[in-house]
C-alpha cells in the first residue's frame, strides 16, 4: 500500500499543488481549491536555510492540514537550485530528520532525482526510509519522449534505487509519444507498481487529468494559472473538476 501522509494512493490518484511562491498564501489557496497534497519547491521558493525551510513546512501543514512533498530540484532536472550539490542534499536530509520538526509537522514525502549522484541519492533515500517518509524518485525529459522500452527501464531503475513512487515526466513530440507514456503507466499499474507519469507541454496537457485513469498515482497542478512549475499544468480546481466529471 502506498501512502503519503494519510492519503491512500491505491484508492485514488492525488492532485498535487506545486507551491513555488508566497508559500503560506499559495498553500491556503491550494487547500481551498481542493488540493490533496502540496509540493514545497524549495528551489523555486529560494529557501536555502534549514530553519526557514522547517518553519515554512510547519506553518503550511498547520494552516492546511495537507500532506507535504519536499522537493529541492536540481538545475539539470529543470529546477532552480543555486549552490553546491552537497548543500542541496544536506538541506533535504536535514529537513527529513531535524528535531526542529515533529513527525506530524515534518514533510511526508521527498522527491529526489534519479540523475542525482548515486551516493547523494542513496543518502536521501536512506534518511527518508529511516524516518518513515514516502520516497519519490523522479526523472524529467524536457526535450523529448524516450522510447517505450527506455521509459519502462527508467521507472525500473527508480524502483531499484529505492522509490516507493517512480515519477517520469517527458516532452511529447507526437500523439504516439503520449500513447506510449500512457501504456507505460498502465503496464506499471497492472504490475502493481506505483508510478507518476506526465506528458508536458500542449500535446501532453490532457495527461494531467487522463494519466491517473491509466495508473498514475499523482498529478501535478498549479495554484495560479499565470505561474506554473512545468509546461501544460492546469490549475488545481480545474484538474479536480475534470477528473470528477470523468470518474
Amino acid at each position: 500500500m502506498i501512502h503519503i501522509g494519510q492519503l491512500d494512493l491505491e484508492k485514488r490518484a492525488a492532485v498535487v499543488a506545486v507551491i513555488l511562491e508566497k508559500p503560506l498564501e499559495a498553500s491556503r489557496k491550494a487547500a481551498e481549491m481542493g488540493a490533496d497534497l502540496l509540493e514545497i519547491r524549495l528551489d523555486l521558493l529560494g529557501i536555502r536555510n534549514l530553519e526557514t525551510a522547517a518553519e515554512t513546512i510547519q506553518k503550511v501543514k498547520s494552516e492546511t492540514g495537507l500532506p507535504v512533498i519536499l522537493t529541492n530540484r536540481s538545475v539539470t532536472e529543470g529546477g532552480k537550485w543555486e549552490g553546491k550539490e552537497d548543500d542541496r542534499i544536506k538541506l533535504l536530509t536535514n529537513l527529513l530528520s531535524t528535531n526542529l520538526l515533529s513527525l506530524k509537522d515534518g514533510p511526508d514525502a521527498v522527491d529526489i532525482e534519479l540523475s542525482a549522484g548515486r551516493e547523494e541519492r542513496d543518502q536521501v533515500i536512506k534518511v527518508a526510509k529511516a524516518y518513515g517518509k514516502t520516497i519519490i524518485v523522479s526523472s524529467h525529459s524536457f526535450s523529448k519522449t524516450p522510447a517505450f522500452q527506455e521509459m519502462k527501464t527508467i521507472l525500473e531503475e527508480a524502483f531499484l534505487a529505492g522509490a516507493d513512487i517512480a515519477k517520469l515526466a517527458v516532452m511529447p513530440q507526437s500523439r504516439r509519444d503520449v500513447l506510449d507514456l500512457l501504456r507505460v503507466a498502465l503496464d506499471a499499474r497492472e504490475a502493481g507498481s506505483a508510478v507518476c507519469t506526465i506528458a508536458m507541454g500542449k500535446l501532453g496537457k490532457h495527461t494531467r487529468v487522463i494519466a491517473p485513469f491509466y495508473g498514475s498515482v499523482l498529478t501535478y497542478s498549479a495554484v495560479d494559472s499565470e505561474v506554473s512549475a512545468a509546461p501544460g499544468q492546469f490549475k488545481v480546481d480545474e484538474v479536480k473538476k475534470i477528473m470528477e466529471l470523468l470518474e
